[in-house]
């Protein structure tokens, strides 16, 4: 894998990409036949990608974000080509789903060459879309709209610093563009989750210098000393409590519902902590418990419908040590083999290894059939079981 690129939005950057393109078919002496590209449809890689192969008569092979986040620490943990699909549950700030909306909280059962999207964190808006990564409230005001009405929340909240910060910012404009759906997509991401939580807190609630810096604080200020007491929900230690329910619609990219776990039942929890005074501290101590206790939970759920031995962990946020070892820990608890990232970036710099790793098993699979059509692949599931 190269070196980090950076902003390919950048000039600079982008044509720094290109030479190192070049540079590596030099290196290696190689010519492509096949390229690997995220399918989001306005990535500047992935509209280089369609050019040159479009260009050079090459093979293009469009692989879902989530996806090749999973299929990436399969590689790197050399979980093999004919491997029984396992959960990948990966968690970031965006990445482009199969039904048009942006995903970033996903249960997907999975092998190298398909997947099938199981759960999901339940999408809640991302109002002024790309702002909303930049200024934390936006998700902050989202999630809480996503408990209870704005009304309702200045009833019981009205005195906090929350509440008095969030009515110095243009509520009213951001509540036409949600009533209108305008700019305000949805999206079931972990990191906008994250950001909601530290600008409820004051953490950069107004801006970031980049993406996850308010996340980041909040993982910082977690007391890890009293974290097992609840996630255990030992004595009167008791984590933010996240609810499990089906999605109102059927998923764009396999035609049923997938489960949704909702965080709206924990905001009324954080809220009278905040107007109790409880110190920032103890609560991204409860979120990230229950956070921790709530994937577990969908994990155990799904575990009764699919026979998984392997849960697969992945995605910018699995950079958050306090989560991932949470998670670990738990899902060791239950028997269950977890993988995640030593040597490869969990987060998008990563990901080239999961998209190179799965259009790879795909030429793989096709190879094979082929070969021979009438006879059974040496990939276990099939697309009619996991989504291609």
């Amino acid at each position: 894998m190269s070196q980090h690129q950076g902003d390919l939005e950048d000039v600079s950057t982008f044509d720094d990409y290109e030479n190192n393109l070049a540079l590596y078919k030099r290196l290696f002496e190689f010519t492509p036949r096949y390229l690997a590209l995220d399918h989001h449809p306005e990535y500047i890689c992935g509209k280089l990608a369609r050019n040159d192969a479009d260009e050079a008569q090459l093979t293009a092979i469009e692989v879902q974000h989530h996806h090749a986040h999973i299929a990436s620490a399969m590689a790197e943990n050399h979980i093999p080509l004919s491997h029984p699909p396992v959960l990948g549950i990966a968690l970031d700030g965006l990445g482009f789903g199969d039904d048009g909306t942006m995903w970033g909280g996903e249960f997907l059962l999975a092998d190298y060459c398909a997947y099938q999207r199981l759960a999901r964190l339940k999408p809640v808006a991302m109002p002024g879309a790309a702002q909303a990564v930049r200024q934390p409230w936006r998700n902050s005001y989202a999630h809480i709209l996503n408990s209870m009405s704005w009304d309702t929340f200045i009833q019981q909240y009205g005195d906090t610093a929350l509440a008095k910060f969030l009515c110095q910012q243009p509520i009213a404009t951001l509540q036409a563009m949600l009533l209108d759906r305008v700019n305000c997509p949805l999206a079931s991401s972990a990191g906008r989750l994250f950001d909601a939580v530290a600008g409820a807190l004051g953490l950069h609630a107004g801006q970031v210098q980049f993406e996850g810096q308010a996340a980041i604080e909040l993982e910082m200020i977690v007391d890890k000393d009293a974290l097992p007491d609840y996630i255990a929900g030992t004595g009167v230690c008791r984590a933010y409590r996240f609810s499990i329910e089906n999605a109102d619609t059927p998923d764009g990219s396999s035609g049923s519902p997938p489960l949704d776990l909702d965080a709206a039942g924990m905001w009324p929890q954080l809220l009278n902590d905040l107007q109790q005074g409880v110190t920032n501290s103890i609560i991204s101590t409860r979120f990230h418990a229950g956070l921790i206790n709530g994937i577990v939970e969908m994990v155990d759920l799904l575990h009764q419908t699919y026979p998984f031995k392997d849960v697969v962990l992945s995605g910018g946020c699995m950079q958050n040590a306090i989560l991932l070892e949470g998670l670990i820990q738990s899902l060791k608890e239950r028997k269950l083999n977890c993988v995640s990232h030593a040597l490869v970036p969990a987060n998008d710099g990563g990901i080239a290894l999961g998209q190179a790793a799965i259009a790879a098993a795909r030429i793989a699979q096709r190879a094979v059939h082929k070969a021979a059509p009438h006879q059974a692949s040496s990939i276990k599931y099939q697309a009619s079981s996991i989504k291609q």
